[in-house]
């Protein structure tokens, strides 16, 4: 396995934990929202959790997309 292989597979790895962190975390944070408990500071931590959720997952398409394309240059160029 050359090292370009490698690090595609560990890379898919890596994202598919990720995006399932970032769907775990989104429920999370909905959940404590929609709760019917009525404790302010829960349903801000899930506002919270939300927000980041959702900001992870923007910034972890921009770095998968930017692995690709960087990926797809040096397929190009080694042949």
């Amino acid at each position: 396995m050359d090292a370009v292989q490698f690090i595609q597979d560990l890379t898919t790895k890596v994202t598919a934990i990720a995006w399932s962190m970032f769907i775990l975390t989104w429920s999370i944070g909905w959940t404590l929202k929609g709760a019917p408990i009525p404790f302010a500071r829960l349903k801000r931590a899930g506002d919270s959790l939300i927000e980041d959720s959702i900001w992870a997952s923007f910034w972890l398409a921009m770095g998968t997309t930017v692995f690709a394309l960087v990926s797809y240059v040096v397929r190009s160029i080694t042949g």
